[in-house]
């Protein structure tokens, strides 16, 4: 049985006080979770679900001075896990259709996703509102393109536009607030 939020929670505030036990056992306990949210998003590359598991589990590791523990961690987790994925694509100089983005992005498999949704709906308030309401009515609400153009008045461009702009917008405010923290955390 996989380990919840709030037992993972405290496993992390364990390892963050310095109970190496606690730290051991969060370790254990992530990578079952980690090899699912891989293997679901990399279907066929096995060998790339334990290596990019191995990466995350070092990451958070070596980052857990970045977590902080009024905010649910499985969030933190996977977004560690998500950038861990990213830069394997850009490693291999993989390409995904900005479709499949919905799945890296999406937040359904975190048992707590609420601080998440949190993070998310802050993240788009800080958009320009077509490029937010774009990315609001297709990646979150599940509207098709056309039925996302058919609601704001615009062209079906326009909103796959506005999705892209505000997607790599909030791709380089998060590179850069994940560097900025890792710098602190070092």
């Amino acid at each position: 049985m996989r380990a919840g939020e709030a037992e993972l929670r405290a496993l992390m505030i364990g390892g963050l006080a310095g109970q190496a036990d606690a730290q051991r056992k969060l370790l254990q306990a992530l990578a079952p979770v980690l090899r699912a949210f891989f293997a679901r998003r990399l279907r066929g590359a096995e060998d790339d679900v334990e290596d990019l598991v191995q990466d995350s589990l070092i990451a958070i590791h070596t980052r857990r001075a970045t977590y902080d523990p009024a905010r649910p961690f499985t969030a933190w987790a996977y977004a560690v896990a998500r950038y861990k994925m990213i830069d394997h694509f850009r490693r291999r100089k993989q390409t995904l259709p900005i479709d499949d983005f919905a799945d890296i992005l999406s937040t359904a498999s975190f048992e707590d996703a609420s601080g998440a949704y949190l993070d998310i709906r802050r993240l788009l308030d800080a958009l320009p509102p077509k490029q937010a309401q774009a990315i609001r009515a297709t990646k979150i609400d599940g509207l098709s393109v056309a039925e996302a153009a058919a609601r704001a008045g615009i062209s079906e461009s326009d909103v796959k536009v506005s999705v892209h702009r505000g997607l790599k917008t909030l791709e380089q405010r998060l590179s850069d607030a994940t560097l900025g923290a890792a710098r602190l955390g070092s």
